[in-house]
């Protein structure tokens, strides 16, 4: 298979642009390793997240809509974040199917919808480039470090989506293809409590130890997560006695790229990983 996307449009969302810098970061100079070049479209806006299409439909759509009417259909449109890549794929599928809520879109807009646009998320991408033989050189990196591979579940699909892939198992497959050692355990789908963090930390706090707990038991040595909101709960509702090293995906898959952890992305994380990682790379 020949790999295609050297040049994509970029749509980092709320999160990686704030709370998960340390995210976007790593997933950009994983990138920069393979020569793929990535275009932030110009002006984005939050994709409407949770709160918004449980409160207001409409807003929901217009915001995600925004960002499709913004990105140029010459190349498909990378989204690093599942609940935004979620929003996002769900104002297309909304958008091709209703008529009469793309004519009042498009009516906002001034302009014609891309019907056409591709969407493609991080997981479709890395999927595509292990597929294309671009991990060969990198066997090892990893040392056999014990993961628990987090997804939470943002990357589940409701039935109209339901042809869009999930990407349930691809962290495992990669962890292991670099060198580490995924565990057994029966928590990597399970919900942190995304925005209840908010508006029910005690439900959130309950959900995200159950968590801690079941990774400590595994024998895991850290938790690699695919949303930066999961990341984000697991290490703020997380208390003390429960606490283990949490991974953004893209962190690790630059350690094994290059093997050299960023301080400055290691600084960001509220549990601090140097313990762990110092038993494998200097920190």
């Amino acid at each position: 298979m020949t790999f295609s996307h050297k040049e994509l449009n970029y749509f980092p969302g709320c999160s990686l642009a704030t709370t998960a810098k340390e995210n976007n970061a790593s997933l950009k100079h994983f990138l920069e390793q393979f020569d793929i070049r990535l275009t932030e479209i110009p002006d984005w806006n939050c994709c409407g997240s949770s709160s918004t299409h449980s409160i207001d439909s409409g807003l929901a759509l217009a915001l995600a809509s925004r960002n499709l009417f913004l990105a140029p259909a010459d190349k498909p449109l990378l989204i690093a974040c599942p609940g935004c890549y979620l929003r996002l794929g769900d104002a297309k599928w909304t958008l091709n199917m209703n008529q009469a809520k793309r004519n009042k879109v498009e009516k906002h807009f001034g302009q014609p919808f891309q019907s056409d646009l591709q969407l493609l998320h991080f997981f479709e991408l890395l999927a595509d480039m292990s597929h294309s033989g671009l991990f060969k050189d990198l066997p090892g990196r990893l040392k056999g470090l014990k993961i628990a591979s987090y997804y939470g579940c943002m990357l589940a699909r409701p039935p109209r989506l339901n042809k869009m892939p999930n990407h349930y198992g691809l962290i495992e497959k990669t962890m292991t293809a670099l060198g580490g050692d995924p565990v057994q355990w029966g928590f990597s789908n399970t919900c942190c409590g995304t925005f209840l963090s908010v508006s029910r930390p005690l439900i959130a706090s309950n959900l995200v130890n159950r968590i801690m707990k079941a990774a400590i038991r595994s024998g895991a040595e850290c938790i690699v997560t695919a949303c930066a909101m999961c990341h984000l709960n697991l290490e703020i509702r997380c208390a003390p006695e429960n606490r283990i090293p949490v991974f953004h995906f893209s962190e690790i898959l630059s350690l094994a790229r290059d093997g050299k952890p960023s301080r400055e992305w290691l600084n960001r994380h509220l549990i601090d990983p140097a313990p762990v990682l110092k038993t494998r790379w200097q920190v």
